[in-house]
């Protein structure tokens, strides 16, 4: 977590710091990225760093919560007005639709999702992909609530099950067309945006088939 610090820093110190570090994190990920670049590129001292975050792990967890809140701040907005209480399955391939096209048009929060479910160090990837996880339930498990109480899903749906298959799915959707070696079935792999919402659909009609109350 941030320290007092860094909350008393002025608004626009702070906004150089997270800048520098999205894009040194979204480049490079979290073992490859540097501290003095980051320190260097918001003109701040590497000491500076260790005065607003406990250490590397620390920022790079914040730059990525913060990135994981504005994917589904975005995502929510795209969602406001889709018919889940009639619809649950068709809207979430339409949420599917635009979570794709997400990607293709934000390369720092692409990069970033990769940073948090790619990264390899065992001291950074459990904070981050916990805070991931998090915002993925916020958004999903309402709806997911509302699915039920509407009866669209099957009697006895598990939906702690199709919650976490979503987890599962969303971020692999969001990579695979731009992180190569990650799809080997569908065609993902360096796709074009409409062949990858074509690929996203075929999976959520999966869980459709699945979970999808006739």
């Amino acid at each position: 977590m941030p320290t007092g610090t860094w909350e008393r820093l002025a608004e626009a110190r702070r906004a150089a710091v997270l800048a520098a570090a999205e894009r040194e994190f979204a480049e490079r990920g979290f073992s490859q990225g540097s501290l003095n670049v980051i320190a260097r590129e918001a003109g701040v001292s590497k000491g500076s760093l260790f005065q607003y975050f406990e250490d590397k792990v620390d920022l790079f967890v914040h730059v990525a919560g913060l990135a994981s809140a504005r994917i589904r701040e975005n995502m929510q907005a795209a969602a406001f007005e889709l018919p889940w209480d009639s619809d649950f399955f068709g809207s979430l391939r339409r949420l599917g639709a635009a979570w794709v096209r997400y990607f293709y048009a934000h390369p720092v929060d692409l990069g970033l999702t990769a940073a948090a479910n790619l990264e390899p160090d065992r001291s950074a990837r459990p904070a981050v992909r916990a805070a991931a996880a998090e915002q993925y339930e916020l958004m999903l498990r309402p709806l997911i609530r509302l699915a039920a109480e509407t009866g669209q899903l099957v009697p006895d749906a598990d939906e702690d099950a199709l919650l976490a298959h979503l987890i599962l799915m969303l971020p692999h959707l969001a990579l695979a067309p731009h992180v190569a070696g990650l799809d080997s079935v569908l065609g993902l792999d360096g796709a074009e945006v409409e062949d990858a919402i074509a690929g996203a659909d075929r999976m959520l009609r999966a869980l459709e088939a699945a979970y999808a109350r006739r």
